[in-house]
């Protein structure tokens, strides 16, 4: 439950369209529910502005579904992370409305039907195609917590000239996140660019020595660019939630500003 659903609410209880019984079950069941594996934290939607998400890695998938069906029972986003086909299918049986972005891994329902008021875009750049599928988990995970997303992929510095043709894109983005295996060096650059933020994720796309990605990794934290800051490898959804975070403060959209 938002705090405008709750605000509805208590305000239809004023006018007497629900008892006291009815007032007291509902503002219990935001606090959380345990159903022996898992305790939701019904509360978190109303104190973080998104509820729990769910990180499907390592849960069977009956575990899934059953955290799903009871996000889902409070009218809340659903975004499940690291998730499986099978998974999704045990999902899918609980709550209909269920979708699976493959490429990203993701499970989402009741998404909102357009961005909210006020906010500027969040761009998505990845240095190489293979970095797209964690990406595609920052990107959706921006769009469900109610951002206009932007993407511009496979633009990395071995051909840096892709990048440099898309200056009006990087001057309409509030928040930029860039994903990039190998030696990492792509924020560095977009981080020389922009005035805006700038959210590193190493992923771990490359050769030996990229180490898994913390060769890149290593490379965003050592960057000689302002502005910039690096969440753990593979962590699209870390970048994708931060930069709603501040996209949400930011709140007046770049393409407004004279």
């Amino acid at each position: 439950m938002t705090k405008d659903e709750l605000k509805k609410f208590l305000q239809e209880y004023k006018k007497h369209d629900h008892s006291e019984g009815e007032i007291i079950d509902k503002i219990s069941s935001l606090a959380y529910e345990s159903i022996g594996f898992a305790t939701i934290d019904h509360h978190r939607e109303i104190r973080k502005g998104f509820p729990e998400v769910i990180l499907a890695q390592g849960k069977t998938a009956s575990q899934v579904a059953e955290i799903a069906a009871r996000i889902v029972k409070h009218k809340s986003p659903l975004l499940a992370t690291r998730a499986t086909a099978e998974q999704f299918r045990a999902v899918k049986k609980k709550v209909r409305a269920a979708r699976y972005h493959a490429e990203a891994r993701v499970i989402t329902a009741n998404e909102p039907k357009k961005p909210a008021a006020g906010r500027g875009v969040i761009l998505v750049i990845t240095a190489g195609t293979s970095d797209i599928p964690v990406a595609e988990e920052a990107a959706i995970t921006a769009s469900m917590a109610g951002n206009p997303v932007e993407r511009l992929y496979d633009v990395g510095v071995a051909g840096i000239h892709r990048l440099l043709m898309q200056s009006e894109v990087l001057k309409r983005a509030n928040v930029i996140i860039v994903v990039a295996g190998m030696e990492g060096a792509l924020p560095s650059v977009v981080g020389g660019l922009v005035d805006v933020p700038v959210i590193a994720v190493p992923t771990s796309t490359g050769y030996g020595a990229s180490f898994q990605g913390l060769a890149a990794l290593l490379g965003m934290l050592n960057t000689c660019a302002s502005g910039v800051t690096v969440v753990n490898i593979d962590n699209g959804f870390g970048a994708g939630f931060a930069a709603s975070v501040i996209n949400k403060k930011i709140q007046i959209p770049r393409t407004n500003l004279k």
